[in-house]
Order: C-alpha cells, then structure tokens, then sequence
C-alpha cells in the first residue's frame, strides 16, 4: 500500500468507532471511551481523536459536552440525520445535485410512504402527523415556521410508515433545497398556498385512511409537483422528473 493511500490517524479512529457500533459495542445512547482511552487504545496522538470526534459530531452522530460530570463526554445520538442532510445541501449549492433530480427524489421516496401507508392493515398511528398539521393551521405562523412544521409532518409520514432511511433521506433531501424555496416563494400568494398546503395534507391523511394506495400516491405527487412549481417555477423542476 501506497503512503498516499494508507489512512490517516483520525480516520483509523473513525473505522475503530465505526466497527465498534457495528459490533454492539457502542450503542445509541452510551458515551464514548474518552479521548485518553482511545489515544492509548489505538496508539495515535489525542489530536487525531479529537479530529474524528469533530468529524463525528458534524454528522450528527455525536453529541459532546464539555466538563468532568457523569453527563460530560460524547454521546451517540440515537438518530442521526445531520450528516445526510449536511452532504445534500453541499452538493446542491456546489450544484452536483441539481434541483431537479432532489425534487424527482422526494416523488420516489414519498410516493413509496404513501404507498406502504395507504395498504398497511390496520392503518398506521399517524397521530403525530395530525398534531403537526393541527398546528400548522395557525394562520400567525411566518413562512419559515411553517415550512418546518411542514417538513416535520411529511418525515412523520414516513417515521409512520416504519422506514427510518426513508425518513432519514426525506429529512436532508427537503432541507438541501428549502432555501432556494423560501427565496422563490411569491410573498404575495404565500397565503393562498399555505391554505392549499393546509388542504393537500388533510387530503394524504384521508387516502390514507381510506386504504386508497392509487389515490394516496396520486394526491402526494400532484402535492409535490404543485408545491416546486409554485415556488421555484415549473421550468426548474418538470424537464428532470417524469411522472412516477
């Protein structure tokens, strides 16, 4: 092997850890050997630890708090969902991931949750989607709160349908573009769409119930295409996502 291609110190740290939760040895919840331990353990300088902690914690997969206390120390997060959305809204803005493809994404994935919802018997608890759009319907609410709560409740539709990649993917594909929406959101319509938004999700949770899979795909594609059309122009978005 190459000295070029020999890895790194940090990142012979980041394989141990890896295979460390691989193996059960480290789960959601339980704090990291410290960095003392480690550099010892694995024979590399506490620098290097501290580079792959860094690496890490700007996945999402750790939560680090400083001090000397039982609660002090790096925790793994039970749920990690930073770094997917982190590489999503890197290579959109470095424009490798073109809007078009991200939007023709959220149709596959989301097409997909409706579909194990709507055939699912019985139907899946979808009290935390219903909650989220009891308070979506607070008229007071300002674009951005609303398109998080707007986000919160289609990742709840997917945690529903019990795949937690889906919603994991879900999560970063929405949060790489929702910039380019609230900059091309028409202020002068905003609240005409978010009464049609208001509408449109009802009308999900209602195929759902009804275990229509043709009409619950349907209804979240028309969402979807209507909703990036809307707000960043039906020209951006419909010569790169055929219908599903």
């Amino acid at each position: 092997m190459s000295p070029q291609s020999e890895p790194r110190a940090w990142e012979h740290v980041l394989n141990h850890l890896e295979q460390m939760l691989v193996s059960g040895e480290l789960s959601p919840g339980q704090r990291l050997p410290g960095e003392r331990v480690l550099a010892a353990d694995l024979g590399v300088g506490r620098s290097s630890v501290r580079e792959a902690l860094r690496v890490m914690e700007a996945l999402g997969l750790l939560k680090s708090q400083t001090g000397s206390g039982p609660t002090s120390g790096a925790m793994i997060v039970s749920r990690p969902t930073g770094g997917m959305t982190m590489l999503m809204r890197m290579q959109v803005a470095a424009q490798n991931f073109p809007v078009a493809d991200v939007v023709q994404t959220r149709l596959v994935l989301e097409t997909e949750v409706m579909q194990l919802l709507a055939t699912r018997n019985p139907t899946p608890d979808l009290g935390n989607a219903e909650e989220l759009l009891d308070a979506m319907d607070d008229t007071a609410l300002a674009a951005n709160e609303f398109l998080v709560l707007d986000s919160q409740f289609h990742i709840a539709m997917a945690d529903a349908a019990g795949n937690q990649v889906i919603a994991a993917m879900m999560a970063g594909l929405r949060e790489s573009i929702e910039g380019y929406v609230l900059a091309g959101a028409p202020l002068a319509i905003w609240p005409t769409t978010c009464g049609r938004l208001r509408h449109e999700h009802r009308g999900l949770i209602d195929a759902v119930r009804a275990g229509d899979a043709d009409l619950a795909r349907r209804r979240i594609e028309d969402h979807i295409r209507g909703y990036y059309s809307e707000t960043l122009g039906s020209d951006r978005i419909e010569n790169r996502t055929p219908r599903v």
